[in-house]
């Protein structure tokens, strides 16, 4: 009986290796974030380093994304983080939705939630290791940039409005 399950499952994981899904590779970025923001050298290191493979369109993927179900797992991160924040089409966006991501941005870093413990566990990533003080520049820079939305523009374009409560 042992058998026939672990035949199963081994058939199952030979299999999968065959299911396409598409990639986040190559796409152009549309509206980057660098053609409204100042990036400074630094902070744009520590982003490529830490926050790009899944917050832009283009990921590196490492070797053992070809392995399924491994990749379905690792894709399935990066659509998810670029669904919050994608870097590529950050000025698409409105301007309180902007000011909005950079304070969750700092947020986020500041907790030490970003990047996220299972991209940096194992040493895998070691380059996206953030260290106090590149968690402060990345703070730091985010809160320039807020500060530049609100000398720039109206305060009320920087509020996200509350959305109504669907009918009863």
């Amino acid at each position: 009986m042992l058998k026939k399950i672990g035949l199963v499952i081994l058939v199952i994981l030979v299999a999968i290796q065959f299911i396409p899904y598409e990639k986040n590779e190559g796409k152009p970025a549309e509206h980057p974030i660098s053609g409204s923001y100042n990036i400074p050298a630094n902070v744009n290191k520590l982003l490529i380093n830490a926050c790009n493979n899944c917050h832009t369109n283009t990921s590196e993927y490492p070797w053992y994304a070809s392995v399924e179900p491994v990749g379905y797992w690792l894709n399935g991160h990066i659509q998810n983080g670029k669904r919050h924040l994608n870097f590529d089409e950050f000025t698409h966006k409105p301007l309180a939705w902007q000011y909005h991501k950079w304070e969750e941005t700092v947020e986020m870093v500041e907790e030490g939630n970003m990047p996220l413990e299972s991209y940096t566990n194992f040493g895998l990533h070691p380059e996206a290791n953030l260290t106090d003080s590149d968690r402060q520049v990345i703070i730091d820079w985010a809160k320039d940039q807020m500060a530049y939305l609100k000398v720039t523009y109206p305060a009320d374009s920087l509020v996200m409005k509350r959305r109504s409560p669907p009918p009863a």
